[in-house]
C-alpha cells in the first residue's frame, strides 16, 4: 500500500514552517494575487523564492494556488506570475480556471493539480482534465467514499481529497453570496464569509420589522457549515487509493496547523506500518479539540452528507490556548526561550506540543524577559520570555494552556 501525501495549509513562511517540522509532507501556499485567499497573509516574491528553498531542503514538495477564476484583465500579469512560480520551483500549481491551466501549459514546464473549485464530480471529468495535462485531480467535496472509489477505479491521474478544516456551504465553495451582499468576489478570493453572518426574516409589507429565523434570541446561522473531519474514518479513506490528503486552513493560526499535521501525520504512519491492527487513539481525538473549530463533521464521505451545518453560533471553540512558540532551549539549565503569543503568567499551567515528542505539562513557575530581568506576566506581543523547564523541550514546541 502506498502511504498518501500529507498536504497542510501554508498562510505565510511561519505556518509553512510548523507544517512542515510538524510532519507534513506538501505544503499549499497562495502568492499575492491569483488565489482564493486574497485577505490572508500570503506570499511576496521573495517570500516564495525562500519558501520553496526552505521546503525543498527538507526533501518535500510546495504547491502554489492560482485558482481563481480569472477574467481578461488578470492575463497580462497572471502569465508573469506563472512563469516566476516556474522559475522558483514550486512543485505544481493549483487552477480551477481552464484558461489559466491553458496559459500555464502554454507558457511554462509546471505540474497542474485541478482545484477543487472546478467541481470534479465523476471520472469522466477527472479523465478529461488528465487528458489536458493535469497530473492532479483535487475532488469536489461533494463526494462519497463509494464515487472516489470509482473516480479512483477509472481515472490514471493522482486524486487529492480534504480530509480536515473549514468547509463551504456553496457547491465546491462557488459562491456569489459575498458579491452580492458587499461586492468582494469568493470567486477571485475575496469572500467575507457571509454565510456565517447571523440572519433575521423581512416580510415584503412590514418594512423594519425584523423576525428570527430561530425561536432563540441568537437567531440563526443557516448556511453555517460545522468543519469536516475524516480523522475516525482515516483507513477507508487511504484504502480508496487517493494520493494526497489535504487539509484546510490557509486562515487559520500556527497552532492549528502544528496540531492538526501531528494528529494526521501519526495517524497515516500508525495505518500503514499495521493496517489490521489499526484503530484511532484518544489522544488524536483529544488534539483535534484544542485547536479553534467548529463542531465536526464527516461531511459527504459516508454518503448522506447529513448534519453539516451548525445553527447556534458562527464562532469556532477550542478546549487549549496558544501561548507561545519555543524558540531555543539550554540543556544545560533546563531553560526554554519562548516567543509569546498569548497572555501567560507566573503560577498558570503549561502544556509544550512538540513536533516529534510526547506532549508534557507543568507550571510555570519563573519568567525573566530577554535581559533576564525577572518578570511576573508576559502581556507583550511576541515578547521574549525565558522560564524553566521540567522535560528538554523541542525547538518549535508550542506553549498552550489548557481551558
Amino acid at each position: 500500500m502506498t502511504k498518501p501525501e500529507l498536504l497542510a495549509p501554508a498562510g505565510n513562511f511561519e505556518k509553512l514552517q510548523a507544517a512542515l517540522i510538524y510532519g507534513a509532507d506538501a505544503v499549499y501556499f497562495g502568492g499575492e494575487n491569483f488565489s482564493l485567499r486574497a485577505f490572508g497573509d500570503n506570499f511576496t516574491r521573495e517570500e516564495i523564492l525562500q519558501a520553496v528553498e526552505f521546503t525543498h531542503a527538507l526533501g518535500k514538495k510546495i504547491y502554489a494556488a492560482v485558482n481563481i477564476y480569472a477574467r481578461n484583465a488578470d492575463f497580462d500579469e497572471l502569465a508573469d506570475y506563472l512563469k516566476f512560480l516556474d522559475t522558483a520551483g514550486v512543485d505544481a500549481i493549483l487552477v480551477s480556471d481552464l484558461g489559466v491551466m491553458t496559459l500555464a501549459r502554454k507558457i511554462t514546464n509546471l505540474q497542474i493539480h485541478v482545484s477543487t473549485q472546478a467541481n470534479v464530480t465523476n471520472f469522466h471529468a477527472a479523465k478529461f482534465f488528465h487528458e489536458l495535462g493535469a497530473s492532479r485531480i483535487v475532488l469536489a467535496r461533494e463526494l462519497t467514499r463509494d464515487e472516489i472509489a470509482d473516480i479512483k477505479a477509472n481515472c490514471a491521474a493522482e486524486l487529492e481529497i480534504f480530509v480536515h478544516g473549514a468547509m463551504c456551504i456553496s457547491y465546491s465553495g462557488r459562491c456569489w453570496l459575498s458579491k452580492f451582499l458587499t461586492g468582494r468576489d469568493a470567486n477571485r478570493g475575496a469572500c467575507t464569509h457571509s454565510c456565517r453572518w447571523k440572519y433575521n426574516l423581512v416580510e415584503e409589507m412590514r418594512d423594519g420589522e425584523f423576525f428570527p429565523v430561530a425561536s432563540d434570541e441568537r437567531g440563526s446561522y443557516v448556511m453555517n457549515s460545522k468543519d469536516l473531519c475524516l480523522l475516525p474514518y482515516l483507513g477507508e479513506v487511504i484504502k480508496s487509493g487517493v494520493s494526497s490528503l489535504k487539509i484546510e486552513g490557509r486562515m487559520k493560526s500556527v497552532n492549528y496547523v502544528a496540531g492538526v499535521v501531528k494528529v494526521y501525520r501519526a495517524a497515516i504512519d500508525s495505518f500503514c506500518e499495521n493496517p489490521d491492527a489499526f484503530e484511532i487513539r484518544g489522544e488524536w481525538l483529544d488534539e483535534l479539540d484544542k485547536v479553534a473549530h467548529r463542531p465536526y463533521t464527516t461531511g459527504f464521505f459516508l454518503g448522506d452528507g447529513k448534519s453539516t451545518e451548525i445553527y447556534s453560533t458562527s464562532k469556532p471553540k477550542r478546549s487549549a490556548n496558544f501561548l507561545g512558540i519555543v524558540r531555543e532551549f539550554d540543556a544545560d539549565t533546563m531553560t526554554a526561550t519562548i516567543e509569546q503569543r498569548g497572555k501567560f503568567s507566573v503560577g498558570m499551567q503549561a502544556e509544550f506540543l512538540q513536533p516529534h515528542g510526547e506532549i508534557f505539562s507543568q507550571t510555570i513557575t519563573e519568567m525573566r524577559d530577554a535581559d533576564g530581568v525577572e518578570i511576573f506576566s508576559a502581556p507583550h506581543a511576541q515578547q521574549i520570555v525565558k522560564l524553566p523547564v521540567d522535560k528538554p523541550v523541542e525547538i518549535w514546541s508550542l506553549m498552550r494552556e489548557p481551558t
